[in-house]
């Protein structure tokens, strides 16, 4: 019989604004361990060495987590020219040099191509499964792979600075599976100077911004107490992109035993993916089909 993970039930989302040089999955079991949480996730990794918002879901929110993760984001990000890493990062072996140097004009002309549609090979330090294994795991074993390109949606790529002629600022909003390292490799190789990211930061994704974060000094001293537990949002938040339809009191007894669930007629059309709730409460996320709402994911919210 497995073992019962320990912990509060408690749900909702916990915004931290992640330092360099931690993992991801490190955060997340900061926050679990510092409200006492029986379950966590985060929607959406950061390198380690990037810092800004890591969302961390608890409880019934992680089952949001997808929404989060196709939702927009927003990353600043310097890139350094010159140089190429085998890690298209400042953390790597440089593999190549170059002493040419773009100006504004030619990084703004070159940033056009970026925008939009496009399709982006994740770096060879990455955490893409290739044959069932993940990248980064070949890449330090010193092997050189062939990585199938992905589609990825641009929706802003701008120069914002230029500190001097081995550097520039940037600012990206992009789509799901966004690869920041490989923006400033694929720059710096059009360019014909190569490039890597210098440092990173992601600002917002979806509803959640950088800048109302706990760092992990707050959170840390206020671990286990009642104040902390006063920043976590609702878990509605991972549902902004999705529009809310209110529940009838059986359609709502319906919808909690898994079983589509009579909702009141809202804007919404047949087929439409939307969430229910009842007297303020979130229940589930389906489809909306002739006046209920089918669901896919329940929420087992706790008083």
């Amino acid at each position: 019989m497995a073992r019962r993970r320990k912990g509060r039930d408690i749900s909702g989302w916990l915004v931290v604004d992640k330092p360099a040089g931690l993992t991801s999955t490190a955060v997340v079991n900061k926050v679990r361990w510092a409200l006492d949480a029986k379950k966590a996730g985060h929607a959406g990794t950061l390198d380690p060495e990037a810092t800004g918002v890591l969302a961390v879901a608890l409880g019934e929110a992680t089952k949001t987590v997808p929404y989060i993760t196709d939702a927009l984001k927003a990353y600043r990000f310097t890139v350094r020219f010159g140089q190429a890493t085998n890690t298209d990062d400042a953390e790597g072996e440089v593999i190549a040099t170059s002493d040419l140097r773009p100006s504004d004009e030619d990084i703004k002309e070159a940033l056009h191509g970026f925008v939009g549609d496009i399709m982006q090979v994740p770096p060879q330090f990455s955490a893409v499964k290739i044959d069932g294994e993940r990248a980064y795991k070949r890449a330090r074993d010193g092997e050189e792979m062939d990585i199938a390109a992905r589609p990825l949606w641009v929706e802003e790529l701008v120069l914002t600075d230029r500190p001097d002629a081995d550097t520039a600022e940037l600012e990206m909003i992009c789509g799901k599976g966004g690869y920041v390292r490989s923006i400033a490799r694929d720059l710096g190789k059009l360019l014909g100077c190569h490039g890597h990211v210098l440092r990173l930061r992601r600002v917002w994704s979806g509803p959640f911004e950088a800048s109302n974060g706990l760092t992990l000094e707050a959170i840390e001293q206020m671990a286990r107490t009642p104040e902390l537990d006063e920043h976590i949002l609702p878990l509605e938040l991972g549902l902004a992109d999705l529009p809310e339809l209110h529940c009838t009191a059986q359609g709502a007894a319906r919808l909690r035993n898994g079983n589509p669930g009579m909702v009141i007629p809202g804007n919404v059309e047949y087929g439409d993916e939307a969430w229910a709730s009842f007297e303020g409460r979130p229940l589930a996320v389906g489809r909306y089909k002739a006046g209920e709402l089918h669901p896919s994911r329940v929420f087992n919210l706790t008083d």
